[in-house]
């Protein structure tokens, strides 16, 4: 109200302030920071007053992050008056994109897509052997779409997936942990990724669209190698599928539910028509209103109850975009802080300096940073943190800005699902009546490709529909070879359990075969023929002994 009143004067004297600035910049920053610990809790406000502080007291620091300091009076009018400060990028792209985005979400759910989602998943893999764990990937990975939050699918989806892999055979912990690994998949899977993927559009200056076609072979290689991991694990354990006659029908399931998937590819196709994203979704929700509205009609069910369903949808939508928005304002200030001080170049510097220049070491110090600071703090704010001051320094060795802001974003969801702040982890142990530590490690090792493949795009950009069509499938079939291997190598069986040798071979071959290079691949190829064989005439064995 104060900018919106002032707003002319404001523009008038910029580069001055005077006292009412300081004063209502000064409370607008606190407003900011106690709507972002309601929203997220302590650990963003908590980050965005060290940051207020590094840049008030930078004189008394050591000389590698001193800075000249500033005045809380230059500080306070910064932060709330420019661009880079709380309303900057985060905060607009909160307004044009995420708020829509999260009203779409909430209206799919209310609306009944994540139970189609669930009963597609059913009907398609309940049956095959280890099915309900593999069912839970499918559904929990394609309803992270749209719900946004890990913790919040995990809960969602987990109270009636959960449940059933206990009952197929699965241990507690490790059904808790496919749960957990398979809902954080949804934030880095196109088409409707989490939060931080529309600012990512904004940094990189390019369109959506080109953010998801760059995320699907990565997201794609990631709920392959989880569903494989299930596959092995049910093969080790003997396990066998659901009744077929206690299963959903894959018929009945399309025909209650097909109106959500015509919003979602009306979503697609628009913004691959290079649609601006707040208008692709404008017209997504509308579709889903009318879909919805147009199977109440022909179902003759309550207009009132629909009515209800909508409002319900657009509330939830609401208040999960004043989360958002708080947390992004709140990363404004952070943002604010290290542009005005500098500490994103002297950060990038840092970390130049320490990785001696070496990008196999610069990558491993920016995947700690992300786990650690991830373990606290949204995704969201924690993509926009990091990658303010560790992107330049990436880029400058020479990766891809796509690249970069997807490693950043890969590892910022990872930290869901590592111990010891693994919250959907926890959250899935919760409903399993599971150790919590043991879920977490679990939930670590179904997701473990998460941590690798971030690694593979840097070194094959082609993962990410960079070059040619000969480049990108050559590579694209090693990395499925090798991530498979991996899910093998993890869970120690392939055809039967492995030995401790065979393990180690297998995890041997995934790693060559997920370096880029040919060598690399004939050498992996070859173990894995070895192991292949090994396996195959063990099993024969063992079923033709008495």
């Amino acid at each position: 109200l104060w900018i919106f009143t002032y707003s002319t004067s404001i523009m008038n004297r910029a580069g001055s302030f005077g006292t009412l600035d300081v004063v209502m910049g000064t409370v607008l920053a606190l407003i900011v920071l106690e709507a972002a610990r309601r929203a997220a809790g302590l650990a963003v406000p908590l980050i965005a007053v060290v940051f207020i502080g590094y840049a008030l007291f930078g004189p008394y620091l050591p000389d590698v992050l001193a800075h000249k300091g500033y005045s809380v009076q230059r500080l306070s009018t910064y932060l709330s008056l420019s661009t880079d400060g709380i309303f900057g990028v985060p905060i607009g792209v909160s307004a044009n994109f995420i708020l829509l985005f999260i009203l779409y979400g909430a209206l799919l759910r209310k609306t009944g897509a994540g139970q189609f989602f669930t009963d597609v998943a059913f009907a398609l893999t309940g049956w095959t052997r280890g099915g309900p764990a593999k069912a839970a990937v499918v559904s929990s990975t394609f309803f992270g779409m749209i719900s946004g939050s890990s913790v919040a699918n995990t809960v969602t989806t987990g109270t009636f997936t959960i449940p059933l892999m206990k009952r197929t055979g699965y241990p507690a912990h490790f059904a808790a942990g496919v749960e957990a690994a398979s809902s954080t998949m949804g934030q880095i899977m196109p088409p409707i990724m989490g939060a931080a993927a529309f600012i990512m559009a904004e940094f990189l200056s390019v369109p959506y669209y080109k953010v998801c076609i760059a995320a699907v072979i990565p997201a794609t290689l990631a709920f392959f190698s989880t569903f494989m991991q299930v596959h092995f694990r049910a093969v080790s354990l003997g396990l066998v599928g659901l009744p077929r006659n206690e299963l959903p029908k894959i018929g009945a399931a399309f025909a209650a539910g097909w109106h959500h998937l015509f919003s979602i590819f009306l979503l697609i196709a628009f913004l691959m028509q290079d649609f601006s994203p707040e208008r692709a979704v404008f017209w997504a929700i509308i579709a889903t209103i009318a879909t919805s509205f147009l199977m109440c009609l022909i179902r003759k069910e309550s207009l009132k109850a629909f009515g209800k369903l909508i409002l319900g949808g657009l509330e939830e939508g609401a208040i999960g975009a004043v989360e958002v928005a708080a947390a992004c304002a709140a990363a404004g200030i952070i943002i604010g802080s290290i542009t005005m001080t500098g500490l994103g170049i002297k950060f990038s510097s840092m970390i130049v300096d320490a990785s001696m220049g070496q990008l196999y070491l610069a990558l491993p110090f920016t995947m700690i940073a992300c786990l650690f600071l991830g373990m606290g703090v949204p995704t969201t704010a924690q993509y926009v943190i990091i990658s303010a001051l560790v992107a330049p320094a990436l880029v400058q060795m020479g990766v891809l800005p796509m690249a970069a802001h997807l490693f950043i974003l890969y590892f910022g969801t990872r930290a869901d699902i590592t111990p010891p702040v693994a919250l959907a982890a926890y959250a899935a142990a919760g409903i399993a009546r599971s150790d919590p530590w043991k879920t977490g490690l679990a939930a670590f090792q179904l997701g473990i490709a998460g941590f690798i493949i971030p690694f593979m795009f840097v070194y094959a950009p082609e993962l990410l529909f960079v070059g040619s069509l000969w480049k990108i499938l050559p590579t694209l079939l090693t990395a499925t070879f090798g991530v498979t291997c991996l899910a093998a190598a993890v869970q120690r069986c392939l055809l039967i359990k492995t030995t401790w040798y065979e393990a180690i071979l297998l995890l041997v071959t995934s790693l060559l075969l997920i370096k880029p290079g040919i060598k690399t691949d004939l050498i992996g190829a070859a173990l894995f023929v070895i192991v292949f064989a090994l396996q195959w005439f063990r099993r024969k064995r063992v079923a033709t002994s008495p």
